[in-house]
């Protein structure tokens, strides 16, 4: 499969999973405001199931605001770079793995073919950063190749 197009597919498939991630959140967030609204009339204004309640929306509205920062920095990426070393948007094939970085999403299939999607926070791409084709790093006392980036 072209290179470009394996991209392309990648990126969507974590658009998708990130949409899903939202979603669900948004759900959960108006399924907790609505068990705050009908939860009956307000008893004094130190009822502590309805102030639950009411903390439990806060807390997938903090969720979902943190998860459409990640949406938002998932958009940034350009997939029409072709990256000769590692970086934010590449596609990074060593000999143990795939990886795409972008986001923390994970494992990420695409055509029986497995695929992580990692953060620029995590310590694998921190050593690995900025390394090009045929490159080789060391990481957690395993030597690993780079095999290929794009």
């Amino acid at each position: 499969m072209d290179n470009r197009l394996l991209k392309k597919k990648i990126y969507n498939k974590c658009i998708e999973a990130h949409l899903e991630k939202v979603k669900h959140l948004e759900t959960a967030m108006q399924e907790a405001e609505k068990s705050a609204h009908d939860y009956g009339k307000q008893s004094d204004v130190f009822d502590s199931h309805r102030m639950q309640l009411i903390g439990k929306r806060d807390m997938y509205a903090h969720q979902l605001k943190t998860e459409m920062d990640l949406l938002e920095t998932l958009y940034k990426i350009d997939i029409s770079v072709n990256y000769d070393n590692v970086a934010f948007g590449s596609v990074v094939i060593t000999n143990m793995q795939k990886l795409f970085v972008s986001i923390g999403l994970g494992k990420i299939t695409i055509e029986n073919d497995t695929f992580f999607a990692i953060s620029l926070q995590v310590p694998f791409f921190q050593a690995m950063k900025g390394l090009k084709k045929g490159d080789e790093f060391e990481f957690r006392g395993k030597k690993i190749k780079i095999m290929e980036v794009f």
